[in-house]
């Protein structure tokens, strides 16, 4: 059956754009000081997101935003089987290595990979077909609950050996998303959203370190030199940049003071060199991406594309505030990046490959 197309939603790809584009400005920035501390270049980081993330993205966001977004129920399947094996690849010794205690990238040639990243996606794919598939039937476990809870422990499990509880977080929401708007049953849902509830103080208590971040997140001002410093970096950072910030380059705390400039304390730098004006207009920016994709959602021709529009609009927006949130100590710190903001090829490459999957659908809505 042909399948009829109109333009694509041109909206959502200018505010993909602007937030791009605003994120390179700010990850230069960022950047700088530690570029030059660790490799005597103070455009390191942004080299290789323009060359190893931007480069791929884009390349895969015009190709995907051109191939009829079906095509993906035919190879979820198979995407979903190679990305267990990319995920069991991290503990091959001289393929996977780890950073900072955590083991998540697997060494290509001159490229660096992260399979969690791709899982975001993956996942989506994969749980869209299978509840586009058994729609009918949602709210029998058999055809819903038990196989969200086989692939979603699954995938747990694989990230969790990483470990990754920042990218679970993040899966257990899309997945929550996808599962709702797919027509769950209340009762099942509510039992997922109290496990996964159970799932997470278990996971905190096994681990000191995350039990350090929930103390710290219910009272920030113990121990601002020890198990504090991080978040109290951070607030110093948001506090001294005021409503127009200290201008573009002026961050202190990036001076080899707050953690991980360059990842999840990002936003923290945003607001201190460009100040609460332009950190609501990045909130503003993510509201609006909100708004068009669950649009796009809303008025896809089939369920399938409905479950995957939500399943990447509830990706990027729940990403980035709960970024955001822990930055302002909302929410405890999981390590979390801000997506097409933080530093990190892959994930870069694959939000914008998700970004063409979400356009081609907007080329198909019923208008």
């Amino acid at each position: 059956m042909a399948i009829k197309t109109h333009k694509a939603d041109y909206t959502l790809i200018l505010i993909i754009a602007v937030i791009l584009v605003f994120g390179l400005v700010m990850l230069s920035s960022a950047s700088s000081f530690l570029g030059f501390e660790k490799f005597n270049d103070s455009n390191y980081y942004l080299k290789h997101q323009l060359l190893n993330g931007l480069s791929i993205g884009l390349g895969a966001f015009f190709l995907l935003s051109r191939i009829d977004y079906h095509v993906w129920k035919k190879f979820a399947l198979f995407l979903m089987i190679l990305n267990v094996f990319l995920l069991l690849a991290i503990f091959i010794p001289g393929l996977g290595f780890g950073y900072g205690g955590a083991r998540r990238w697997i060494q290509l040639g001159f490229f660096t990979i992260q399979p969690s990243e791709i899982l975001k996606l993956v996942f989506i794919l994969y749980l869209s077909t299978l509840f586009a598939k058994n729609i009918e039937h949602i709210k029998d476990p058999n055809y819903g609950l038990i196989p969200f809870l086989v692939i979603l422990g699954a995938s747990a499990i694989l990230i969790m050996r990483q470990p990754d509880m920042g990218t679970l977080i993040i899966i257990i929401l899309i997945a929550l998303s996808i599962y709702f708007v797919a027509g769950a049953s209340w009762k099942h849902l509510l039992w997922l959203i109290l496990g996964s509830g159970a799932l997470f103080l278990l996971l905190i208590k096994i681990a000191p370190y995350r039990t350090a971040r929930l103390t710290v997140f219910l009272n920030p001002a113990i121990d601002p030199q020890g198990i504090g410093y991080h978040i109290n970096q951070a607030l110093l950072a948001i506090g001294s940049g005021g409503f127009f910030g200290l201008g573009l380059g002026h961050s202190r705390q990036k001076l080899l003071y707050l953690p991980e400039v360059t990842g999840d304390s990002i936003f923290a730098i945003i607001a201190e060199e460009v100040g609460f004006l332009f950190s609501f207009v990045l909130i503003a920016l993510f509201l609006a991406l909100m708004y068009k994709g669950f649009q796009i959602a809303k008025h896809a021709p089939d369920t399938f594309g409905r479950l995957v529009a939500t399943g990447i609009t509830a990706w990027f927006v729940l990403q980035a505030f709960i970024n955001i949130a822990a930055m302002v100590t909302l929410v405890p710190l999981t390590g979390i990046p801000l997506p097409f903001v933080s530093y990190g090829s892959t994930a870069l490459a694959v939000s914008l490959a998700a970004t063409g999957i979400l356009v081609n659908i907007s080329k198909q809505t019923n208008q």
